[in-house]
């Protein structure tokens, strides 16, 4: 199990409201949160994905977000 931060421009709940389907759909991964209230607008995940880090940039991408790992 391994846990990552990124930083994205995910802004508020509409937001995470239209990247929910998408995280939620992906094998691998545990938890997910955002916290929307911080200048970085974190996103942790935990999970077990071989290639997390990379699946979770590539959804983030197809839902129209970016995230970079900090």
């Amino acid at each position: 199990m391994e846990t990552l931060k990124f930083k994205t421009n995910i802004k508020c709940g509409g937001c995470v409201a239209t990247v929910t389907p998408h995280l939620n759909a992906m094998d691998g991964l545990e938890q997910w949160k955002v916290d929307t209230d911080v200048a970085d607008k974190v996103l942790t995940v935990t999970g077990d994905a071989e290639n997390l880090q990379k699946e979770i940039e590539e959804t983030l991408k197809k839902a129209g977000f970016q995230g970079e790992l900090i």
